[in-house]
């Protein structure tokens, strides 16, 4: 009884982690839709718990060592199981689909590379890391960048919008929150951040980065830019 507080498994089919087959099978779409779910499934089950006025933390036994008879103790403790399965499951899915999109960029970026050099058009035309493909609106604009920062070093530069941050993009960007989660979840590790950069003339590049979010570079943050929503 002393541990009544304590999350268990739920009596229903749970959640299980994604094996490396399993991802391999799904397309991007696949593993978006997944997240998708995911989301709406852990904002549902947020909203069980605040109907009763409880968190994850929440005691369920009285000063007495009782439990609460004010609330569906059973439920609750449900309900956190689940919560508990699910971030662990969203977690890895998002280094999946973050796996998934490096690798993928890097093959255009290699077929690329090859048609730059046997093609002097497209040697006079792309920039290094142009990417030919569909783009995707920018939802948000670099506002300034720091000096030696891990947004420099990316070579993120100010008035850059920004298209794609890692898998966040204009549907999912949550007014910058999903980028904030995305910087956190990823610290020490590289980030696909495509960019819309306008020349002066007027002229427009399309260009991948990678930035790797850090401490400890000398300054505030774990980038070093600011960034708006457009």
């Amino acid at each position: 009884m002393d541990n009544l507080h304590a999350p268990t498994v739920p009596s229903g089919p749970s959640s299980r982690p994604l094996a490396n087959g399993d991802v391999k099978q799904l397309s991007f779409a696949e593993l978006q839709q997944k997240k998708d779910n995911m989301e709406a499934e852990l904002k549902a089950l947020g909203g069980v718990l605040d109907s009763h006025g409880v968190n994850m933390e929440t005691p369920l036994l009285t000063r007495d060592g009782f439990p609460r008879a004010d609330i569906d103790v059973a439920q609750i403790r449900t309900t956190r199981s689940r919560i508990i399965h699910l971030k662990n499951d969203y977690k890895e899915l998002m280094s999946s689909i973050e796996k998934y999109l490096h690798e993928h960029f890097a093959s255009l970026q290699s077929t690329d590379d090859v048609a730059s050099a046997t093609t002097p058009a497209n040697r006079a035309t792309m920039m290094g890391d142009t990417l030919p493909e569909t783009l995707e609106v920018p939802f948000a604009k670099v506002n300034s960048v720091v000096a030696n920062s891990p947004a420099e070093s990316a070579g993120l530069k100010a008035g850059d919008e920004i298209r794609n941050f890692g898998y966040v993009n204009k549907n999912n960007h949550d007014g910058l929150k999903k980028v904030a989660e995305c910087v956190q979840g990823n610290e020490g590790q590289r980030i696909l951040v495509k960019v819309t950069r306008r020349g002066d003339s007027g002229t427009q590049q399309e260009r991948q980065l990678y930035l790797t979010p850090r401490r400890n570079w000398g300054g505030r943050g774990l980038l070093g830019c600011h960034i708006i929503p457009i």
